[in-house]
């Protein structure tokens, strides 16, 4: 019989949460949760498909002005006029389309995990 650890906040913080994620997951949940649902959350929640660490310094980048040639969100990356003819591209990498988990029984279940396309998949 396979025996799952015991999930307090020092396997929390080892699966990348801080006290306070793991404390709203408390709340979320009204009760402890189980070794996969912290797996569940902590990807949920990683920087990965959250950007809970540069969110806030990503919102800081200018949005408008008159250097600005294509606007975040417009493109695949904003575009910004340096001078002289010359312009710079401003891209991040992302991979934040929706996790989830694919249950034994889904079609694809077959697709390998790591594939960028289908973003944080795990399967059950």
């Amino acid at each position: 019989m396979n025996v799952e650890p015991v999930v307090n906040l020092k396997l929390a913080v080892e699966h990348g949460l801080n006290e306070e994620e793991y404390n709203k997951l408390l709340t979320i949940l009204g009760r402890v949760p189980t070794y996969t649902e912290l797996g569940i959350f902590s990807v949920m929640w990683s920087e990965h498909c959250s950007y809970k660490n540069s969110l806030l310094q990503l919102k800081t980048l200018p949005r408008e002005g008159k250097n600005m040639l294509v606007r975040a969100g417009e493109e695949n990356a904003g575009l910004i006029d340096i001078g002289d003819g010359l312009a710079v591209a401003f891209k991040i990498e992302s991979h934040n389309s929706p996790s989830l988990p694919l249950p034994f029984s889904s079609h694809f279940q077959e697709m390998p995990l790591g594939r960028t396309s289908w973003g944080g998949c795990a399967s059950l």
